[in-house]
């Protein structure tokens, strides 16, 4: 038991909490990526408090006089708190050596596998192939695009939020990929636990109930040669991600018995990567994978597709905000537009400025990922296909999200311009 000045566990920085109400009550809702902390699992505000409390210097006597204060000065016995601070070890909601040896045994039995098993199937989407492809049929007739660009489709910008959310965006994205058959497609996916490096990658071949889709490991070695220290230490970041996932069931159903091999990218959040957030340290940091990863897209012998697998604004109390989404949103869609604008006429000073305008006010969480495209794509012009915003009631925010595709004509140059 720890003495009353030591100090305590502090809360894990990985989950992701949502407030709601039951019965009157009020409820924090707990995801948990690693699957330690059971599904559903929720806690009353009160507890959900002290918990947020916990930043690793707090000891049980700075938790018992904040107690106090917070009671008008009411004795908290100090016997109490030690029982909720061990029901919130006991739970995995701290990082404690009991968290961090429960997080290790699982990040080793992930990365000796082969293959990386499908995560969301059978919760996001049905997990048998049948049920799976009617579904996704659905989708894809779900909505048209207002115009069907012109030339060969090599790049294309995907949602990855929930496939019934963005059922029509997903639609216009896919129907533009119908005739394209590419040998490779790169999907530029996001890193939503990935820490501290901008890239994650994989050697794993991916399962989804529509088969298995082999990755492109020559390519993977490539890009982890020439990106040695910007690149994540192993691939479990890849264990739970959803947003290269997605793009895989629609990539399979529509390019059909097409066998693609895959190069998976994962990229994590430039702020908490870079020593400065911009353009210039980016490449300065980034710069040795994005011209390994460009010299891949330019490879002549492959017929090559990127596929960027994207959100646009997070808005709202759910994303950190003060104010509801409702007050923010006509902000975050203009800033969205202008992000849209730089991409369609591949301006990445632009992308970066507009960026850096808002300071990231707005949680493009894709923002990274599209910067890395827009560094490696090969001469093509972008064609806005759909966009879309998602507002979720209960927590008074909103997601954006938008399908965008890059073009050449036969010749190879650039469609329109």
């Amino acid at each position: 038991m720890k003495t009353m000045e030591e100090g305590l566990p502090s809360a894990r920085k990985d989950l992701e909490f949502t407030p709601f109400q039951h019965e009157g009550r009020q409820l924090v809702l707990i995801r948990d990526h690693l699957g330690l902390v059971k599904e559903g699992y929720a806690l009353e505000m009160p507890l959900y408090q002290v918990m947020a409390m916990l930043d690793g210097r707090v000891s049980l006597r700075d938790l018992q006089m904040e107690l106090m204060r917070q009671k008008g000065g009411v004795l908290v016995d100090s016997r109490e708190i030690q029982a909720v601070i061990e029901h919130l070890d006991e739970s995995y909601l701290l990082d404690s050596e009991r968290f961090r040896e429960a997080r290790d045994r699982i990040v080793r039995q992930f990365v000796s596998l082969k293959v990386r098993p499908c995560s969301h199937c059978g919760t996001a989407y049905p997990d048998g192939p049948v049920s799976l492809g009617n579904l996704l049929d659905e989708i894809l007739n779900s909505k048209s695009p207002e115009s069907v660009p012109e030339g060969t489709v090599v790049a294309l910008i995907s949602p990855h939020i929930d496939l019934a959310v963005g059922a029509s965006v997903y639609s216009m994205a896919y129907q533009a990929t119908r005739g394209v058959s590419p040998s490779r497609v790169v999907v530029l996916g996001v890193g939503h636990h990935l820490s501290g490096d901008l890239f994650s990658l994989t050697k794993k071949d991916f399962e989804t109930p529509l088969g298995l889709v082999r990755t492109d490991r020559v390519s993977v070695e490539r890009l982890m040669e020439a990106g040695r220290g910007v690149i994540s230490g192993d691939d479990f970041p890849h264990r739970s991600e959803h947003s290269i996932e997605f793009q895989l069931i629609f990539l399979q159903h529509v390019l059909g018995n097409k066998d693609f091999a895959l190069v998976p990218i994962l990229c994590g959040f430039a702020r908490s990567s870079l020593p400065e957030y911009g353009r210039a340290p980016y490449l300065e940091k980034a710069g040795g994978f994005l011209r390994a990863l460009g010299e891949i897209l330019s490879d002549q012998g492959e017929e090559t597709l990127v596929v960027a697998g994207v959100d646009f604004s997070h808005i709202g109390p759910k994303f950190g905000h003060d104010r509801p989404a409702e007050h923010l949103r006509s902000q975050a869609e203009a800033h969205d537009r202008t992000l849209l604008e730089s991409l369609s006429a591949r301006d990445p000073d632009g992308f970066w400025d507009e960026s850096g305008r808002v300071e990231d006010g707005f949680n493009v969480c894709g923002f990274s990922a599209l910067a890395c495209l827009l560094e490696v794509l090969p001469p093509a012009k972008g064609h806005l296909l759909g966009y879309e915003t998602w507002c979720e009631g209960p927590t008074r925010s909103a997601v954006s999200f938008a399908a965008m595709a890059f073009t050449r004509g036969q010749d190879g140059k650039t469609v329109g311009g």
